[in-house]
């Protein structure tokens, strides 16, 4: 008997002796990623301080940046970015030679916070509303690129006197399944997300990133000027993987309910993409809009992909002015 016990012991004594090492081992390397997070953290942002200014909306505070004079015009990033996606593109210089540009950060990007909250497009645009009202634009062109094309159809919608015409980039409008979105939203799952965020996300995103700017801009090359320029240390911080994550997590349930009220917009709108686009499919997608927005007008631009503004600056532009143009009379 005394030998049987001692086998029936002998299993569960070597399973403590390697579980406990095991659990020191990982509590120590998820201590030693969140040293490296926080002190990434801390160079990106003394490196690449905020660029504009400061608001508060609705217990919000919101970093915004503003350049040149004349009819305003809103420029809305999409997930993952922040102000500097447009300003790198070169095309805010331009823009702003005859019109008011104004960029928001989004909440959660760049240095704009992002309260708990659900924050779909509608959500956005009620803050962006406000925002804008508090800087004195009654009247806007307003572009969004990416995931920020909901938030523009969203301000449209719920904001008809302050749109006067939208310019839709590289746009997602309509629910598909999509593996981005069960690959990088885990991060804005409460509690298990935030201790991703602070620790393994950071690390990870920072061996993945190159891939997914690349997969961005595909099938063209990514820019040398946005290689050099963009500040990509920004986007790896812990608030901003979460608010990259949530818009992942809620890019296919909006659209849902965002679908149903696209016919309701009867202001102009510009559609614009890079016709070879790897992460928005065109034809699912804005082709599938513009059919069904009479009026609307569609352009795609051969061989580029969904970074459209960095790739095709000027016919960005003009698919600007070309909104400005078929723009309601601003009584401002």
């Amino acid at each position: 008997m005394n030998d049987n016990r001692t086998h029936s012991i002998e299993p569960h004594t070597r399973r403590r002796s390697w579980l406990a090492p095991a659990l020191v081992g990982a509590a120590a390397a998820l201590g030693a990623s969140a040293l490296y997070a926080a002190s990434k953290t801390r160079e990106a942002e003394q490196r690449y301080p905020p660029v504009g200014q400061f608001m508060t909306v609705d217990g919000v505070r919101l970093h915004y940046f503003e350049q040149g004079h004349g009819d305003p015009l809103v420029l809305i990033h999409g997930n993952g970015t922040m102000i500097q996606d447009f300003l790198v593109s070169g095309i805010v210089d331009e823009l702003a030679k005859r019109h008011r540009v104004i960029i928001i950060d989004r909440p959660g990007y760049g240095y704009s916070e992002r309260p708990r909250a659900l924050w779909t497009p509608r959500a956005h645009a009620t803050l962006y509303q406000t925002a804008l009202e508090r800087l004195g634009v009654s009247q806007a062109v307003v572009l969004g690129h990416s995931w920020g094309s909901l938030v523009a159809v969203a301000l449209a919608l719920q904001a008809p006197q302050l749109v006067r015409s939208l310019v839709l980039a590289s746009g997602y409008y309509y629910p598909t399944l999509r593996a981005d979105v069960f690959l990088f939203s885990p991060p804005a799952i409460p509690v298990i997300g935030d201790v991703m965020r602070y620790t393994v996300s950071p690390v990870i995103g920072r061996l993945i990133l190159p891939g997914l700017i690349k997969a961005m801009f595909a099938p063209a090359d990514v820019p040398e000027r946005f290689d050099r320029l963009m500040p990509k240390e920004l986007m790896l911080r812990p608030s901003q993987l979460r608010a990259a994550a949530e818009d992942a997590a809620l890019m296919t349930p909006v659209t849902v309910e965002l679908q149903q009220h696209y016919r309701e917009l009867t202001l102009p709108v510009v559609i614009i993409v890079g016709a070879d686009d790897q992460i928005a499919d065109v034809g699912r997608q804005s082709e599938r809009l513009h059919r069904e927005l009479p009026g609307s007008e569609f352009i795609a631009i051969p061989g580029q992909g969904h970074m459209i503004h960095h790739l095709a600056p000027d016919q960005v532009i003009g698919a600007i002015e070309r909104a400005f143009e078929r723009a309601p009379a601003n009584p401002a």
